[in-house]
């Protein structure tokens, strides 16, 4: 089987980085002083097994009991379990395609069929007549497309889906709306979410799932012992009790999204609707590859995934506005698009909705 293949990852200062969803500001000074408020006495010993402290407080900003969450070694890992928890032999295990890259990885894993649900061209959701998974993951908003799906439409997914649907909402704090209540409220429903993303806190490998009693007790018999370390633990749980600085970072993303749909519209390059903190992108001039290739020359790293579905396409990241002022350049300067009329846009432009 071929693994999962994660986004290039470059520590050389000089590049500029829209290539794997990462927050592109610092995470909560209250990370910080939690980080240097730890005793080294303190990593002689095990962690909470459970993460209590951290669940709940999660339990808290959701309004749910404790007995609701479950918390992993990022959602990776949460996703990982639930392969494992809710998935006979005879299973399977369904997804969107594309979606998160990862899913037919973990499914190969399991050594159960996958069903995945193929997209429109235009990457919007209709399942087909009859369709049934043990397990599902609906990814909302997805990705790598950045669109979310509408609510009503995944409730009465949930609804009539037999198996398992667990939503996988790692932008979601990026979005218009979210599908929280849906876990609160039916029995075979987890959402998912990671601190990776709007909490700028990637390198941590946080996530938490919050469903059923049933569905998490389950996760908690086949977790690892000791799944999520005392360091993490003390971080994520400062992080978490500053949502005001993880709001204000994600209202500046907002804002540089809207800014960048803009210019990247202003040269012709399709900008599908996105409420993550990515864009889903097809360039006008050159191939996606080339657009992929020359940035990549230039020290900027875009995302591009080969394969009939998405091989036309580029996933950029919302940087700073610097950045994004260096991607624009280097756009124009290896004429990767058209050039934007002397009025600021062109007649028929299309942008996605934000």
């Amino acid at each position: 089987m071929q693994g999962y293949v994660p986004g290039e990852q470059s520590r050389d200062p000089g590049i500029v980085k829209l290539n794997t969803n990462e927050n592109p500001y610092p995470p909560s000074p209250m990370v910080a002083k939690s980080l240097q408020a730890i005793s080294i006495e303190e990593l002689r010993l095990y962690p909470n097994p459970t993460a209590l402290k951290l669940r709940q407080r999660i339990a808290a900003v959701h309004g749910c009991d404790v007995d609701n969450v479950f918390v992993g070694n990022g959602s990776d890992e949460v996703l990982a379990l639930c392969t494992r928890a809710f998935v006979e032999d005879t299973g399977s295990i369904g997804f969107f395609n594309p979606s998160y890259s990862l899913y037919p990885v973990l499914a190969l894993i399991r050594d159960v069929p996958v069903r995945p649900v193929e997209l429109s061209a235009g990457f919007s959701w209709q399942m087909p007549r009859g369709y049934n998974t043990s397990l599902f993951f609906l990814t909302n908003p997805n990705a790598p497309t950045g669109m979310l799906h509408d609510k009503a439409t995944v409730s009465r997914f949930c609804r009539q889906m037999p198996g398992v649907v667990v939503i996988d909402e790692a932008y979601v704090d990026f979005a218009s709306a979210h599908c929280m209540d849906l876990a609160m409220k039916r029995s075979n429903v987890l959402v998912v979410r990671t601190l990776s993303k709007a909490y700028s806190l990637a390198g941590l490998r946080v996530g938490y799932t919050i469903g059923a009693k049933p569905l998490i007790a389950a996760l908690f018999k086949l977790k690892d012992s000791y799944n999520t370390d005392t360091i993490a633990q003390h971080l994520a749980l400062a992080a978490l009790s500053d949502l005001r600085h993880m709001r204000a970072n994600v209202r500046q993303i907002k804002n540089t999204r809207i800014r960048l749909a803009g210019l990247l519209a202003e040269r012709d390059v399709f900008v599908y609707p996105s409420e993550t903190n990515f864009f889903w992108v097809r360039p006008p001039v050159v191939s996606a590859r080339v657009f992929y290739e020359s940035l990549r020359n230039r020290l900027i790293m875009v995302r591009y995934f080969d394969g009939p579905r998405t091989r036309d396409f580029v996933r950029i990241t919302i940087g700073t506005d610097q950045q994004v002022d260096k991607l624009i350049n280097a756009i124009d300067e290896l004429e990767l698009a058209r050039a934007p009329s002397a009025c600021g846009s062109r007649t028929g432009n299309r942008k996605g909705n934000l």
